[in-house]
């Protein structure tokens, strides 16, 4: 085979293994975001709790919502 052909070749496949890469990159940090996300209602307390405020259920769970609206 051709010089040429060996560097179609080459090119070609580093631009399918990135567009594949990047794929299961992002599927395995959105998995790992679902899993573990980065902030729970236990830690948004103790924020609160930081700040001098006793924050209610109801204003918990309307950050977690927002949180996980979020995208």
């Amino acid at each position: 085979m051709a010089t040429w052909t060996w560097i179609v070749i080459v090119v070609v496949a580093l631009i399918v293994g990135g567009v594949i890469g990047f794929f299961i990159g992002r599927w395995f940090f959105q998995r790992q975001m679902k899993n573990n996300p980065p902030i729970s209602e236990k830690q948004i307390r103790a924020i609160y709790a930081s700040m001098g405020r006793t924050p209610s259920e109801a204003k918990v769970r309307e950050i977690m919502n927002q949180m996980k609206n979020t995208k």
